[in-house]
């Protein structure tokens, strides 16, 4: 890890929307950010978020501000679709980078931003929330001190209702890669490999079904059985089709991990706080231009993954996640995020899972041939 040693963080944050609006909020509060800015298209949005952190800095051009010479660090929090660009010109100039997920959401635009990253030897970390959840970082331990045993079997299911993917896929015409398991799947799948540790997958045979979601471009539910190097099994199932009316804010999931001396059960499906009221109940994803088309009046609190709103402010996973990366940066303390290395991963394996279910046959990995792949 390279350090900052004390050096006040200039950060430039490259999308002003709902992850960028959250993640600015925490860094005008961090101590070791001493210059703030900022970057999206929309000018009033932008403009916006400026004016609520006290932006030092404002333009609708990244390459302009990843140029600025106070800049040292950068959140990369554009649509998914637009990684790219922003992070190769963070890469020339060795900053230090949290770029959301996904890497990007092409093989080989993947490949180039990872080979951009390590060629340039910069700290570049991944936007995977739950792994800042703390029960996934108690189980993490429990696992690595080997409290279960050797594992060979894994369980994973999410649960969405479908207002993210109508959300994400209305904003772009390029949606083929858009689909459940790149765009979500990939947070438990994320969790998954890094609960198994070293574990490699050999093989992959997936199905996925559009009945719901045709229309908007994308799947409805992708379902998947990996293969480990050690002949571990890991079933992998995402459905983002729910109805909108799912009292789910936006994310639930269940993981179950047998190993030779125990099992571990995780249960995240947040049904053990839930409100029901005659006044609509927030949906937790909500992005600009976005209505659902109903109110919702029962929910499960605390499902939105960021955290949650207490007088005004936001506590929880992505507060812990943007304050750890910070310190990471300004301190040089360990943290648990995710790597580039272990984002370009995430995203062969979610494309993988992608390619299987349209060939109707498993899938050999690692994928040599990127070209294969959804793009």
């Amino acid at each position: 890890m390279i350090r900052n040693n004390g050096k006040e963080i200039g950060l430039a944050v490259i999308g002003c929307g709902t992850i960028g609006r959250i993640r600015s909020e925490f860094a005008k509060n961090y101590p070791g950010v001493g210059w703030i800015g900022l970057c999206d298209i929309k000018e009033d949005l932008g403009r916006k978020l400026e004016k609520d952190v006290g932006a030092d800095f404002f333009t609708t051009s990244a390459a302009e501000l990843l140029a600025r010479p106070e800049v040292t660090a950068a959140i990369i929090a554009t649509d998914e679709n637009n990684h790219m660009e922003p992070i190769l010109a963070a890469c020339e100039r060795s900053l230090y980078l949290f770029i959301e997920k996904p890497l990007a959401t092409n093989a080989l635009e993947s490949e180039k931003v990872l080979k951009a990253i390590e060629a340039c030897g910069c700290d570049a970390v991944i936007g995977y929330t739950y792994r800042f959840r703390r029960r996934f970082l108690a189980v993490k331990e429990k696992l690595r001190t080997g409290q279960i045993g050797d594992v060979s079997s894994v369980i994973a299911r999410a649960f969405m209702n479908r207002m993210v993917p109508i959300a994400t896929v209305r904003r772009t015409n390029q949606r083929r890669t858009l689909t459940p398991m790149v765009v979500s799947g990939t947070h438990a799948l994320d969790m998954s490999m890094w609960l198994m540790g070293s574990k490699k997958p050999v093989s992959v045979y997936a199905q996925s079904t559009d009945k719901i979601l045709e229309e908007w471009g994308t799947k409805d539910s992708t379902f998947g059985v990996f293969t480990m190097d050690d002949g571990t099994i890991w079933s992998m199932n995402i459905s983002w089709a729910l109805p909108v009316a799912w009292p789910g804010a936006v994310y639930g999931v269940q993981i179950g991990i047998v190993g030779s001396q125990g099992v571990i059960d995780i249960e995240d499906t947040h049904r053990d706080v839930v409100i029901a009221s005659e006044k609509p109940q927030w949906a937790g994803y909500n992005p600009e231009g976005f209505d659902p088309g109903f109110d919702r009046h029962v929910d499960f609190l605390t499902s939105y993954p960021p955290g949650d709103i207490s007088e005004g402010q936001l506590w929880g996973p992505m507060r812990e996640e943007t304050n750890s990366w910070l310190s990471r940066i300004y301190t040089g303390i360990s943290t648990p995020h995710a790597t580039a290395q272990d984002g370009h991963r995430n995203l062969l394996l979610t494309m993988a899972m992608d390619l299987s279910a349209e060939r109707g046959e498993p899938v050999e990995l690692p994928v040599e041939d990127l070209e294969i792949l959804p793009h």
